[in-house]
């Protein structure tokens, strides 16, 4: 019976070693548009709370840069050990990955996410460890700033004319379970800098005066308000497709075009940017192919050509394979949480708008709760 129960034992430490490493941690970022928001602070304070639920809490990495505040949040942690590592004859530390992977507690708390690691570490990439520790089912708490998502690069370029080394890919923010914006206010950021307060040890041909200026910092703010909407807005879609919620939710303004083959799309497409602009709204464009209706290569071009023009206007778009429009479209908004649906309409007489009920009619019918706008495009020479 003791030899029965023992290796019902090991049996059970097996399969949970085995579910441990088929579980993936979660991670939480903690997202600011410079450097001295208080990301690190807040990382922190959130770190204490969740030890206070009893979760097993450990410091990978921090840099404090001698900030008292941040010291005195450190003393009741338990911090792991860096890993010395050599190189051209200097030594410097990093963060210990095997170490985080043996000690394996339930959350780790890792500052600064697009750290470059020294040579002749396991990854490249501090972000790179992260995935790992992930993978391993570790939940992380990590910082970054806006400038380093890789697909903001050309963006932050326009804003601070000089080119960010240190990039983060966005398929790890899509990892992300939650993404926090920790903000302050251009004005007081700028006077914390001016006070010596903020540690600027960013790698880029930029001095910290010249980056510290009201215009940057705005610009990289709004950028990260997006960035933290968009997620936030994702999470949502995600959450109604697993539900299978098809009423809208109308949480943020979303706009869908529904174009055809013809160039009067044009004029809808930039009409919707300016709405989707005015509103501060992601819009999306989409063309239903038909496989009944043959089209010439013309008519396929200008599709193309629209789309593109559409991609260039910042919206999202979609060529959809179905044989019924309105069916196609009213689904599509139903997914994306879309709240406004624009399409274009022919203007043309009266008498056949009686007879003949259009494609707009049909969606206007069964919109449901999603508005429809109608964009009339020049009169029809028909009748």
């Amino acid at each position: 019976m003791t030899e029965l129960l023992t290796r019902k034992k090991k049996l059970i430490n097996q399969l949970d070693k085995n579910f441990q490493k088929e579980k993936i941690g979660t991670l939480k970022i903690y997202l600011g548009a410079a450097p001295g928001v208080g990301k690190t602070y807040k990382m922190l304070q959130d770190a204490i709370n969740k030890r206070a639920e009893g979760i097993n809490v450990v410091i990978g990495i921090i840099n404090s840069h001698g900030r008292p505040e941040i010291e005195k949040l450190l003393l009741d942690f338990e911090i792991l050990s860096l890993e010395k590592v050599e190189h051209h004859g200097i030594t410097t530390t990093e963060f210990n990955l095997q170490g985080a992977i043996d000690r394996h507690p339930e959350l780790i708390i890792i500052d600064d996410m697009a750290h470059t690691n020294a040579p002749g570490l396991r990854h490249a990439k501090r972000w790179q460890h992260i995935k790992e520790l992930l993978h391993y089912g570790i939940d992380v708490y990590t910082t970054l700033n806006v400038q380093h998502i890789d697909s903001l690069n050309d963006t932050v370029n326009q804003i601070l004319h000089t080119h960010i080394h240190e990039t983060v890919p966005d398929t790890m923010l899509k990892l992300a379970e939650t993404i926090e914006i920790v903000d302050l206010p251009p004005d007081d950021l700028i006077k914390r800098f001016q006070c010596g307060e903020i540690h600027f040890s960013e790698k880029m041909d930029l001095t910290a005066e010249d980056f510290f200026r009201r215009g940057n910092i705005s610009s990289l703010r709004e950028l990260a308000l997006r960035v933290t909407a968009e997620h936030v807005g994702e999470e949502i879609v995600k959450y109604r497709q697993k539900l299978g919620i098809t009423y809208v939710w109308p949480t943020e303004e979303k706009i869908l075009v529904c174009i055809g083959a013809d160039m009067s799309a044009t004029k809808l497409i930039r009409t919707a940017r300016r709405l989707a602009s005015a509103l501060q709204a992601e819009w999306f464009v989409i063309h239903v192919d038909r496989p009944k209706l043959k089209k010439s290569a013309e008519e396929r071009g200008t599709i193309q050509q629209n789309m593109l023009l559409a991609e260039h206007l910042g919206a999202k778009t979609n060529i959809i394979v179905g044989d019924n429009l309105v069916k196609e479209a009213i689904q599509f908004a139903h997914q994306q949480n879309i709240t406004t649906i624009m399409v274009g309409r022919n203007l043309r007489p009266k008498w056949k708008d009686f007879f003949f009920k259009g494609t707009s009619y049909e969606l206007e019918r069964q919109s449901g709760e999603i508005d429809v706008h109608i964009i009339h495009n020049k009169k029809s020479n028909e009748g």
